[in-house]
């Protein structure tokens, strides 16, 4: 079964789906260890990971090359995020057919202007509607695996508004996307309002952001508005800066570790995150 029909049969299922945020292989593990059936690969985690804040400076080949170690190290769905597919509808061909052959059950497409910025940044520029329902033409088109999963995101709301954002969307699903994508805001009539005119027309994928632009719902209500995926991007990686710069400078200040034992994971449980146990069962197979 490809990448992309676990992901649809996630999907098909009757609840909600949880997505648990990664931005390399070793997160993405963790993910999958914690039990989300859903690994969502961050954008902006991505590209902080490289010393760059997210407003378009990481490329295509990055991110796709980050996403192939992901798949690989996972046998959950992965789900990447493709900024706005690098370019036209032409780079977006390309875009689709890198990600598909990384591995990746499908990727999110927005209707910025390049370079981005990140959806909870203000300061965004969209792209003409006509253009991207373009874009997700020829990404439809390009898919060899027709599971492969092309969900339309929309960054309207900051933008254009409410309606502007609703209006977008039903052009998105006219042109044959697999799941909406809405950028929310810090207003609870606007996500229900999103739920209300798209449900059970389209899967909606809901973006938990900590950024303080989403009210912090829990998952059973998020669930009873309509949306199909609830996905927590970067929760992980903020709280894990949070505790490194703790540890480091509880360090520098001491002049010793012992006082930071206790917020590290065991040296064996370090390898064991990444599949040791795996690497000497197969050791012990080959006689190596």
């Amino acid at each position: 079964m490809s990448a992309g029909a676990r992901l649809r049969k996630l999907l098909a299922g009757d609840r909600i789906v949880l997505g648990g945020g990664a931005h390399d292989a070793l997160s993405a593990r963790i993910v999958e260890q914690a039990g989300y059936p859903l690994c969502v690969v961050t954008g902006a985690g991505v590209s902080m990971c490289r010393g760059h804040p997210d407003v378009g400076l990481v490329t295509m080949e990055e991110m796709v090359r980050n996403a192939a170690y992901i798949a690989e190290a996972v046998d959950i769905p992965v789900v990447v995020d493709a900024d706005n597919g690098y370019g036209n509808a032409i780079n977006v061909r390309r875009t689709v057919r890198e990600f598909e052959r990384a591995g990746v059950a499908g990727i999110h497409v927005e209707d910025q202007v390049w370079p981005k910025r990140c959806g909870h940044m203000f300061g965004k520029k969209l792209v003409p509607t006509e253009e991207m329902v373009q874009k997700i033409h020829a990404a439809l088109n390009a898919r060899r695996d027709p599971d492969f999963a092309i969900i339309a995101r929309c960054d309207a709301l900051l933008v254009e508004g409410l309606d502007g954002a609703l209006e977008r969307g039903e052009a998105y699903l006219r042109a044959g996307a697999d799941m909406l994508f809405v950028e929310m805001r810090d207003s609870l009539d606007e996500i229900r309002a999103v739920a209300e005119r798209f449900r059970g027309r389209i899967p909606l994928h809901f973006n938990h952001s900590p950024s303080g632009m989403v009210p912090r719902l829990p998952v059973s209500e998020i669930e009873a508005m309509g949306y199909k995926t609830a996905c927590f991007y970067v929760h992980a990686l903020m709280a894990a800066c949070k505790t490194m710069r703790e540890v480091l400078t509880e360090i520098k200040e001491s002049g010793n570790s012992l006082a930071v034992w206790d917020r590290m994971v065991g040296f064996d449980d370090f390898w064991r995150i990444c599949g040791l146990d795996e690497i000497r069962e197969l050791e012990r197979k080959y006689g190596v």
